[in-house]
C-alpha cells in the first residue's frame, strides 16, 4: 500500500462496563516507552504509547501521544491495533511492540 493510499486511522472509543471486563492495561516508565507511527495530514507522525489495552475479546488498543497536524500540540489518541494507518516505530527495552 502506497502512502497515497493510507487511510488516516479510526480513533477508538474508551473501554465501557458493556464491553465486558475491564481490559489489562500496560504501562511503560518515561524514557522506556515504546513508539508508534501514525498516519496523519499526509505524513507518519511519531507517537509515544502512552498504554496498551488488552480486551478481553482479544482485541488491542494503544493510548498515544502525537502532534497529528505537525505544530506541537501533542494530543492523546487511542487506537485500535492493527490499521493501515498505524505502524510499529521501536519497542521498549521491557516489552516490544507486535509486528
Amino acid at each position: 500500500m502506497s502512502d497515497e493510499t493510507i487511510p488516516e486511522p479510526t480513533e477508538a472509543s474508551p473501554w465501557r462496563p458493556e464491553d465486558g471486563p475491564e481490559p489489562k492495561v500496560t504501562v511503560w516508565p518515561k524514557g522506556d516507552r515504546p513508539a508508534l507511527r501514525v498516519w496523519s495530514h499526509g505524513t507518519w507522525r511519531y507517537a509515544v504509547v502512552e498504554a496498551r489495552q488488552d480486551w478481553s475479546d482479544g482485541r488491542v488498543f494503544y493510548r498515544v501521544s502525537v502532534d497529528l497536524l505537525g505544530d506541537t500540540s501533542v494530543t492523546s489518541r487511542l487506537y485500535q491495533w492493527p490499521q493501515p494507518g498505524l505502524r510499529a516505530s521501536h519497542g521498549s527495552h521491557s516489552a516490544p511492540l507486535p509486528t
